[in-house]
């Protein structure tokens, strides 16, 4: 398969710069994943194509404040840190502009000496090891001096930070939001569980890894970056429950559904886990822990077109796509969702 078999056109105005006002006034695009029929709702009918023995599983991360604005210690120059995971103790993956002034024994400061980051080991594209430097707790620390991270095709600036999280977001860890989250609001959830639909969550903290462009044109040689994720005791019996039931399991998000792939093709059922998932889907991947998914409209030629297109097939994910542009659909984060069923 070559990367551009998954390509499409998409004019910039449908990129959506800002979150809509409710949360659940997002349009909604029904997908079958068999026949490539197409059908034209708004997200809160989610609730009339979700039935009562379901299991919903969204990703509870939460965004961390992790843009950091800083000055090289040395000279004065001004320095775009961003955090994307931890490693050992204090010393965390990042990304630096310009990383041509960042080098080995080199130390960016943060609000005058609060936070400080040293240098340890390039990586490869603008990629850092950095040993932070501070008193007191890290998140604080963010909490008062970084932005929210968000992606680089959403020029407006975010009034409201909590519109990059979703509204049950609890493991602080991310770099990016896990965005087909952002449709749902406490009292839908409420609504869905009154109608006999169980709602899990999984942990899994996205790092940009899963937004890189793929740089290779052989979708088989692309690697992807490793996330960390968990799972729950309970989490792992109600999936396993819902399965053995004969109900569907439906996760929001490439993010959830990477998870459950990672840990029903390890084990051939769920059970209690934690760690770090490289897991690529592209077509001919074999699910083995979902049956439907709701999922954001997503970049063209990313590693997230490829995974939805194994859920259903490339042509009926590509011809929904064009509808979504003649439509004219809202794209990326902020934008509107589709139930692929």
């Amino acid at each position: 398969m070559n990367v551009n078999d998954f390509d499409f056109e998409l004019p910039e105005r449908l990129i959506a710069q800002t979150p809509l006002l409710d949360r659940t006034s997002s349009r909604l695009m029904l997908l079958n994943k068999a026949t490539g029929e197409v059908t034209h709702k708004h997200f809160k009918d989610i609730i009339d194509y979700l039935t009562p023995g379901d299991t919903l599983v969204l990703n509870d991360t939460k965004v961390m404040p992790a843009r950091l604005f800083g000055v090289k210690e040395e000279t004065g120059a001004k320095v775009e840190m961003l955090m994307l995971k931890q490693l050992e103790g204090n010393d965390w993956e990042v990304l630096v502009k310009p990383a041509k002034r960042i080098n080995p024994g080199s130390v960016v400061t943060f609000g005058d000496g609060k936070l400080k980051a040293l240098c340890k080991e390039n990586l490869p594209q603008g990629g850092r090891i950095m040993t932070l430097q501070f008193e007191g707790i890290l998140q604080e620390r963010l909490e008062e001096l970084g932005e929210m991270p968000l992606p680089p095709y959403i020029k407006e600036k975010l009034e409201d930070q909590s519109r990059y999280q979703t509204v049950y977001a609890k493991a602080v860890g991310s770099a990016a939001a896990p965005t087909a989250g952002l449709h749902f609001t406490a009292e839908l959830l409420e609504t869905i569980k009154a109608k006999g639909v169980h709602v899990t969550y999984i942990t899994l903290h996205v790092g940009l890894g899963t937004f890189r462009p793929v740089s290779v044109d052989n979708v088989e040689e692309h690697d992807m970056h490793s996330e960390y994720y968990e799972m729950t005791a309970e989490t792992a019996r109600l999936l396993n429950e819902t399965r053995a039931s004969g109900h569907r399991i439906v996760t929001v998000g490439t993010t959830s559904t990477r998870t459950l792939e990672t840990i029903a093709s390890r084990n051939d059922h769920f059970q209690e886990e934690s760690g770090w998932t490289d897991i690529f889907i592209y077509p001919g991947y074999e699910f083995k822990g979902i049956d439907a998914m709701i999922t954001n409209f997503h970049l063209p030629k990313s590693t997230l077109m490829m995974l939805i297109s194994s859920l259903s097939t490339r042509e009926h994910v590509l011809n929904a796509y064009r509808q979504a542009v003649e439509e004219e659909y809202r794209f990326f984060s902020f934008g509107d969702a589709m139930f692929i069923y």
